[in-house]
């Protein structure tokens, strides 16, 4: 009966790692499709997935617009703020070095915070599910329908950003600015409107994340740094460039917060995370499935 029991227990702590694990998944792609054409961190992907949570909870909690409107509603606001980073504090960079587009994005990752306090203070904010809050029980675990959504969401991203990198002239011309965009715009390829499809594609999945996992963590001015953190260790451990690599590096994080979190303490989870991810590099500096030209787009 014990053994059930703790089988029980592994099988919930599983469903809880896959599901914010599928969040940090988002994140990291979100990292990887800027990294791919600039080879620069945007360390503002975090505020992202805040500002999805936020946003939304004003379309649907405040003005109390119905789901199927308040979604695309969020989803297109904060692409628009991802927008607004590329031509306010990246493009007006005269030349733009890696480090430079990278402090850049510091600053507006501080800006962006700052913005939320101020407009939404530093209470929670809770956000009605997409479906139920009735639990499904599943071999003596249990499991969320919002979670169930938000594993769902991770698989239409990944499924939708294969289509659009293979079979688009823009996802093409994408992957093309990944490989060399020095060569890219003498073919005829406006590298400087493939950085911004970037920064639009990558806010575009942070906010989808973000409205996912609020009706389940709850969402705040502050919580994007952590989150940006977590995704980022997420394209170490699975190679920096590489689509997959962030999925399953993501995937494992999660798992590990999570078995960490329930079988010996919650407050070391994010020690756990950190120390397989220097674990892997030790052994695999380029990541679980990067390798040393991370400087491409990969399929999925």
């Amino acid at each position: 009966m014990e053994d059930i029991s703790f089988a029980s227990q592994l099988l919930q702590y599983a469903i809880t790692g896959i599901t914010i694990g599928s969040v940090y998944a988002m994140v990291a792609i979100g990292f990887n499709i800027i990294y791919n054409v600039t080879e620069a961190i945007n360390f503002a992907q975090g505020e992202f997935v805040m500002l999805g949570g936020l946003v939304m909870v004003f379309f649907r909690v405040a003005l109390k617009i119905p789901l199927v409107f308040s979604l695309p509603l969020t989803i297109m606001a904060v692409t628009a703020v991802g927008i607004l980073l590329d031509r306010l504090a990246i493009r007006p960079i005269r030349k733009p070095s890696v480090l430079a587009m990278v402090i850049a994005t510091i600053g507006a990752a501080f800006f962006i915070k700052g913005a939320a306090m101020f407009i939404w203070g530093k209470n929670p904010f809770d956000l009605p599910p997409f479906t139920s809050r009735h639990p499904i029980a599943f071999l003596g675990a249990v499991v969320q329908p919002q979670g169930l959504w938000v594993m769902g969401l991770l698989v239409v991203v990944v499924m939708a950003l294969t289509i659009f990198f293979d079979r688009t002239i823009m996802g093409k011309a994408l992957r093309a600015c990944a490989v060399n965009a020095n060569a890219s715009s003498l073919v005829g390829i406006n590298v400087g409107q493939m950085i911004l499809v970037s920064f639009a594609l990558s806010a575009a999945i942070g906010a989808l994340g973000g409205i996912a996992i609020t009706p389940i963590s709850l969402m705040q001015y502050d919580r994007g740094a952590m989150l940006a953190v977590k995704g980022f260790s997420a394209c170490v451990l699975g190679g920096m460039g590489s689509f997959p690599g962030a999925v399953a590096g993501a995937l494992i994080i999660g798992l590990i917060e999570s078995l960490g979190a329930g079988l010996i303490s919650s407050g070391y989870k994010d020690v756990f995370a950190l120390l397989v991810l220097l674990l892997v590099l030790f052994v695999k500096p380029s990541g679980l499935l990067g390798n040393i030209e991370v400087s491409k787009i990969k399929k999925f």
